[in-house]
């Protein structure tokens, strides 16, 4: 019986009832047929003659509900990008599941063989995947389809960090690798991640994420794929690798802080989560080759749970992520916490800054004591002065011209960094997928907590690498009776405090973000925190020279008369438009101790003065 109610389109309910019948007959999984099958029959409950009428009311709306979630799964196919694909588990074409799964696999399949058309030997893919509901799945079901058309598949052993599959397409010279993961998502998603290698991809890109205009020739791949029950897909015939794929990860990650105070590095005392991922006995593992014996795992985080029981969100940027890490580190004495999100290709790092002591007001916290997270842009800005004295130390080869790069919406410091060491600096648009492909790249990062220290074993953010430079440098520092927070005095005093900061704006209307990006770049303001706006470019119209080469994003740069910097941007991955702020405060050369937390104090002034301004230009309620 179909629905009566109010307002009921009865030619798109019944296209819509067509559409969900077809994917039901056609979905590989009984768990997601049924769910969908549910999902239909609830939805075309009607009240029974005679029903009370808070129970015809209570059945009205949990037919509306099932309605309008079958809406949503069937508003078109999950979109693969430069991100490949990510969304909710569930049933339906806009979800993650086996279906969009097999007929992703099927559409860069037919990429894969279309561009090496003719060439031999077959298509190479390495598969991998982390603990996340149904990752595994997923991978063998990439493998079988890719099996079943002669590509030659590499299957990890077992569930795994991503740079692990990233290091192993350029180990293996693959022409792509897939990583099944949702890195940091909430414990309903997962994703499907593509890489680009071997004869697909030979300059620097090579073995990096997707980017234009590969996403959307796969894209167009995928959309072709008439049903899952066209896709062939083969029982066995890919290799599984052994454990020594990862050893060998694990070897070269050790290997990129050479040498080093063997005393200096047993010494330091380190606090480890992966916040319920896959890093946390490798990244331990790592960093006890690397000479880090005194690493202690947060127990509660260690293991993999796809459900990510202790947090909120399973991403060390979010608030309360790590506050068991903090404490564990707080009643340990530690030197610093690490954290790696649950694919660890990101990292985090939190230690003791006594600038964030708070006096004895109220309850006696680690983060009262001074404990704190260091942003992204302060690990970078550390590892980036770290990659900057290691190539200085080593000299580069003839003809060279190391590079550091960073996103734009990162700080200015790198560029400063870089510029003081006579390096080349590159910046690119927001994202891994770029920042690797850049040219004798030496290390590269993004504000978001992602750093490459070793591009030439893997050509992507790695937080596990990035882990072992972390501590190295910590371990250096410590043997001279300083910390990571004096090596960071340290650049403010030779270019300047830089302090970074974010406001975003979530929408529940999508259609707000184009508005609001409009609304900007109609009207920008004309003074940020005090400070005259001398410059607005629209970063997805005016020349090269205006967005500094770049290609075309949206997106708007404002810069004032003081120099304080504001980006704003659509967020990729989220209903969101996100503002990226800097602030910089001139610091004497020779500042001592009280200098600098003045210089700290005025930097928070004016980040909290820049917000709110912000704040009113997007039109999101002040405080």
């Amino acid at each position: 019986m179909t629905p009566e109610h109010p307002g009921t389109d009865h030619d798109g309910w019944a296209h819509l009832v067509a559409q969900v019948e077809a994917w039901i007959a056609d979905d590989p999984d009984p768990t997601t047929a049924d769910e969908l099958s549910t999902l239909l029959r609830t939805a075309r409950d009607t009240p029974e003659p005679g029903m009370t009428e808070p129970a015809a009311d209570l059945l009205r709306r949990d037919a509306d509900a099932a309605r309008a979630d079958l809406e949503d799964r069937f508003s078109g196919l999950l979109q693969f990008g430069t991100a490949g694909l990510r969304g909710a588990l569930g049933g339906g074409p806009h979800r993650m599941n086996r279906a969009v799964v097999i007929r992703a696999a099927s559409g860069l399949a037919d990429y894969l063989l279309g561009e090496l058309e003719g060439a031999t030997p077959a298509p190479r893919v390495v598969v991998g995947y982390d603990a996340r509901h149904n990752s595994h799945r997923f991978a063998l079901d990439t493998a079988a389809v890719m099996t079943a058309v002669g590509i030659e598949v590499l299957l990890l052993p077992r569930p795994l960090p991503t740079p692990v599959l990233a290091s192993a397409v350029l180990r293996f010279d693959a022409d792509a690798g897939v990583m099944v993961t949702a890195s940091h998502n909430p414990p309903r998603d997962n994703g499907y991640k593509v890489y680009l290698g071997g004869r697909i991809v030979t300059d620097a890109g090579q073995g990096a994420q997707i980017v234009p205009p590969a996403d959307t020739a796969i894209a167009a791949e995928i959309a072709r794929v008439p049903s899952v029950a066209s896709v062939p897909r083969a029982p066995s015939g890919w290799t599984t690798l052994g454990e020594d794929v990862v050893e060998e990860y694990a070897r070269t990650a050790a290997a990129v802080a050479p040498g080093g105070d063997a005393d200096a590095r047993a010494r330091l005392k380190v606090v480890l989560t992966p916040l319920h991922g896959v890093g946390g006995a490798l990244t331990k593992d790592v960093l006890a080759k690397a000479g880090f014996g005194d690493v202690t795992l947060v127990a509660e985080q260690a293991e993999p749970d796809p459900d990510f029981p202790t947090v909120a969100f399973p991403n060390p940027e979010e608030p309360g992520a790590t506050d068991l890490a903090i404490a564990l580190a707080a009643s340990l004495r530690a030197d610093l916490v690490v954290a790696v999100d649950p694919d660890a290709d990101r990292c985090a790092v939190a230690v003791l800054d006594p600038r964030a002591h708070v006096p004895a007001r109220g309850p006696e916290t680690p983060q009262a004591d001074g404990w704190r997270m260091l942003t992204g842009d302060e690990v970078g800005a550390l590892l980036g002065s770290d990659a900057a004295a290691r190539v200085r130390a080593e000299g580069a080869a003839p003809g060279a011209t190391p590079t550091l790069a960073c996103s734009i919406v990162s700080s200015r410091l790198l560029a400063a960094v870089a510029a003081d060491a006579g390096l080349r600096f590159a910046s690119t648009l927001t994202g891994f997928k770029w920042i690797a492909r850049v040219d004798e790249l030496v290390f590269g990062y993004e504000e978001a907590l992602g750093y490459c220290v070793d591009p030439a074993h893997v050509r992507d953010k790695d937080g596990i690498s990035a882990a072992v430079r972390v501590c190295d440098l910590a371990a250096r520092l410590a043997a001279d009776g300083r910390t990571l927070i004096d090596a960071l005095d340290d650049l403010a005093r030779a270019h300047g405090l830089h302090a970074t900061g974010q406001v975003s704006a979530r929408y529940a209307d999508l259609s707000r973000i184009g508005a609001t990006m409009a609304t900007l770049r109609e009207a920008p303001p004309s003074e940020l925190a005090g400070s005259p706006v001398v410059e607005v470019v629209d970063l997805a119209a005016g020349t090269d020279d205006d967005r500094g080469g770049l290609p075309p994003t949206d997106g708007l740069r404002l810069l004032t008369a003081d120099g304080t910097r504001v980006v704003v941007r659509p967020s990729g991955t989220e209903p969101k438009v996100k503002a990226y702020l800097e602030v910089i405060v001139p610091v004497a050369s020779d500042a001592d101790r009280a200098a600098l937390d003045a210089a700290h104090h005025r930097a928070r002034g004016r980040l909290d003065h820049l917000a709110h301004d912000v704040r009113v230009a997007l039109g999101i309620d002040v405080p």
